[in-house]
């Protein structure tokens, strides 16, 4: 379960009835019961050429933080048919991945679509996981895309609250919806039939999406909406009857409040109830008696959080009647802003450019991508702010939603589209009702097998799989136990490709009937029912000659560079990229640690690979101290106890926990790694841990097999598991090499591409990146999380 981080405010608060707390405590159960995640893919550009590989870098919530339900990622791509192309799978550590995706040569000019999800997102409705349309073009297709200015536009008007009430001013959201693109200049205004002559209200629409206005009606009249764009086209539309009772909710945003006023009309119960809720959390609850339309409530927002906040008004009945969504502070977004130096900057082609991000310890590391600054950009049409905050809870098309969290954004338009939308995680009606989502598939352990063996002995059994790979000299030693008939399951791996388990049964137990392993995966990837949205764009043929657009033609020769930077690079002894490929320590890091003592936010000490041993008759923990921020050790009743952050810190030992007075035991000559979590990890018990110190000896994980042990494995009987998908290389080119001095023509519109660019606490981060052939600007974007999850994002484009 994910960190909370808003509170609820009771205003007005007397006890209620049973019956008339059913809305509560159903909302409790849903949420605490059915957590709901969303998911943001960061591309490395926004548009590709088929034969290009696509790359991602994932990012997993649950609500407002980053999820640790959830350890695989499933990650599909569809063509406008739905047909599936590949399917691939890549694992998570506490909400966050990275992969790519090959598109196929031989992929027709046209809109593909990623579908990206996980087992637990299967359980909810399919419109929460993430459907992203890409642009795939190929310069040999008989037809090229175009985007579609064509399909017609549709306007619907929606009134605050949803009542249209008479003699209420009610404000009014104006929303455009098409197939295609909508028009970004538009305008409309207010009739009333009998006096079609007369604008009674107008206005100018703010973007793409929304326009707003407001009107006080008048029984007995029939309004209208006229809305037109810049080319003369026009709708019209009737607004809703106006109703002769009835409650109005309205919402006005502020920096240091939400306030809110309740105006009625021939309509009057003996007491009204408003819950505020923010990602399926109460967080406001106030009771009204004596209902006065003068009367303004105030909602605090220092406790709460940036999100989408949904106001609900109920009668005494229980009876929703008026419900409205805000988002809180929208002019006061809590983002965290790294300090960004440029050391070096120019324009000159193919030379080094190198910024440092200033040291901060709440951040272990960092996601980073330099765009050449002409070219287009994902996160400007879609960002991880629009993601977290917007559309991975709003489920209809909103056009370029990253403008809403942009610098400069417009708060009155994100209040109008809000107004436009209701809150699809849960029906209130419904939750009151009893009503819950069936939960059909539950989180895997990452990798996860179930099996059975034949021809064990009578009774249950223990199973013995040794693992080893083509690309590591290394073996691993698992132990299942079986049930009386056979049956076991085989959990929480992590590796790439496939892998060879030879197995046999423990010990004593063996026999002299051959047995024989069967095994399936657990997991499995789950169709997709519903139907795919509108890609934006349209299929034409394409007229013999056509030049290509320049975004086009820039990723066609980007194609033939990235090959030949390849071919290249492949051929020299050492050209592991910084940051880029795993490792020695990382690789250290797999081969010791379970994904229960993963994660985010680690510091790792190498004492395998790295010349920095410990000394003999050293302690450990004093080793520490002074070389992890925050940490210090504190004398308690004659023996050293770690505190890091201001509390004690627990400490395992090849994952088991133990007595701070027990590390003097361990031999430091049989220390090969040395863990400091500072972040969320399940590996402590049930709800997990948020830090500890894990002390890996050098039998912790690897086992050694003698030369007569290896010489037996062929022997044995083994099983070829699948892992997940193997990630690309990103070759960031690095002009340092004087083997691309006489290179193809560079045209790259990522220069740097980083993931996971992992920071040190006690000094600044550097990135070096190199231009193309004509970079004049660089885009430059650092995602990162701290401890509490909020995020750092850093969007700018610099000459």
């Amino acid at each position: 379960m994910s960190k909370k981080l808003i509170f609820l405010i009771a205003l007005g608060f007397i006890s209620y009835s049973n019956a008339q707390d059913k809305a509560e405590q159903a909302l409790q159960n849903f949420e605490q019961k059915y957590p709901q995640e969303k998911i943001h893919l960061l591309f490395n550009k926004s548009s590709y050429v088929a034969g290009e590989n696509l790359w991602f870098k994932s990012f997993v919530f649950d609500g407002y933080n980053r999820s640790t339900i959830s350890s695989n990622l499933f990650v599909e791509l569809y063509d406008r048919n739905k047909t599936p192309i590949s399917k691939t799978i890549f694992p998570l550590y506490n909400g966050e991945g990275s992969g790519s995706l090959s598109l196929p040569e031989t992929l027709k000019e046209d809109v593909y679509y990623i579908r990206a999800y996980t087992t637990w997102m299967a359980n909810f409705n399919e419109d929460f996981q993430l459907i992203q349309p890409i642009a795939v073009y190929n310069p040999s297709s008989n037809e090229k895309l175009v985007s579609d200015t064509t399909s017609p536009w549709t306007a619907t008007v929606f009134p605050e609250s949803g009542t249209f009430i008479d003699g209420i001013n009610t404000k009014f959201a104006v929303r455009l919806q098409s197939n295609g693109i909508t028009p970004s200049d538009w305008n409309g205004y207010v009739i009333d039939s009998e006096n079609p002559d007369v604008k009674i209200a107008s206005f100018k629409g703010f973007d793409q999406n929304v326009g707003a206005f407001s009107l006080t009606p008048k029984s007995g009249r029939r309004y209208q909406l006229i809305v037109q764009d810049d080319k003369g086209i026009k709708q019209n539309i009737d607004l809703p009857t106006i109703s002769a009772s009835g409650i109005n909710l309205q919402v006005k945003s502020k920096t240091n409040a939400i306030t809110y006023s309740i105006k009625s009309k021939n309509y009057q119960h003996s007491s009204y109830k408003v819950l505020g809720t923010i990602n399926n959390q109460l967080v406001y609850k106030a009771q009204i008696h004596n209902l006065s339309n003068e009367a303004v409530y105030s909602i605090p927002t220092d406790k709460l959080v940036n999100g989408i906040l949904q106001l609900t008004v109920f009668d005494d009945k229980e009876q929703v009647v008026a419900k409205r969504l805000c988002f809180v502070q929208p002019e006061s977004l809590k983002i965290n802003k790294p300090s960004v130096q440029y050391t070096s900057l120019n324009d000159t082609p193919h030379e080094a450019n190198t910024f440092t991000i200033a040291k901060n310890p709440s951040y272990s590391s960092y996601s980073v991508v330099v765009l050449d600054g002409e070219s287009q950009d994902a996160e400007e049409e879609r960002s991880l702010l629009s993601t977290l905050w917007l559309t991975g809870d709003i489920t209809s098309k909103i056009y370029t939603p990253a403008q809403y969290f942009a610098k400069n954004h417009n708060a009155e338009a994100l209040d109008a589209l809000l107004i436009s939308e209701k809150w699809k995680r849960f029906d209130w009606n419904t939750l009151i009702s009893g009503s819950y989502p069936a939960i059909k598939y539950t989180p895997e352990s990452y990798l996860s097998y179930k099996g059975k063996i034949s021809g064990q002995p009578s009774g249950s059994s223990d199973l013995n799989f040794i693992s080893k790979t083509d690309q590591d000299s290394g073996t691993k030693l698992y132990q299942v136990s079986t049930d009386a008939s056979g049956n076991f399951t085989f959990n929480n791996l992590i590796f790439e490709g496939t892998m060879k388990f030879f197995y046999q049964l423990s010990g004593k137990q063996k026999t002299s009937h051959p047995v024989n392993a069967y095994v399936q995966p657990s997991y499995a990837f789950i169709p997709y029912k519903s139907n795919l949205p509108a890609g934006g764009f349209q299929l034409v043929e394409r007229p013999s000659n056509d030049p290509l657009p320049t975004e086009v033609a820039k990723a066609v020769e980007t194609k033939n560079f990235q090959k030949s930077l390849n071919e290249k690079t492949n051929t020299i002894e050492e050209i592991i990229l910084k940051g880029q490929r795993k490792d020695d320590k990382r690789k250290l890091n797999q081969q010791l640690s379970s994904s229960l003592f993963r994660s985010n936010n680690e510091e790792i000490f190498d004492f395998v690979n790295d010349n920095k041993a410990l000394v003999a008759g050293s302690n450990i923990l004093q080793f520490l101290e002074g070389r992890v921020a925050g940490f210090r050790l504190q004398m308690q009743n004659g023996s050293y106890v770690p505190i890091l952050r201001g509390g004690v810190t627990p400490i395992f030992l090849n994952e088991v926990k133990i007595d701070p007075s027990l590390v003097t035991n361990i031999s430091v000559a049989d220390v090969a790694m040395i863990k400091v979590i500072k972040d969320y990890f399940s590996g402590a018990g049930p709800g997990g841990g948020v830090q500890a110190i894990a002390i890996y000896t050098r039998q912790g994980g690897d086992i050694k097999l003698s030369e007569e042990e290896l010489k037996l494995l062929p022997g044995l009987k083994y099983i070829t598991l699948n892992g997940y998908d193997k990630e690309a290389v990103f070759n960031n080119a690095v002009y340092e090499n004087v083997s691309l001095k006489n290179i193809a023509k560079d045209t790259r519109t990522t220069l740097y591409w980083n993931p996971y660019l992992e920071t040190k606490a006690n000094e600044p981060t550097t990135v070096k990146f190199y231009n193309n052939d004509d970079t004049k600007s660089h885009t430059l974007l650092v995602i990162g999380f701290d401890e509490n999850d909020t995020p750092l994002y850093y969007h700018e484009t610099r000459p």
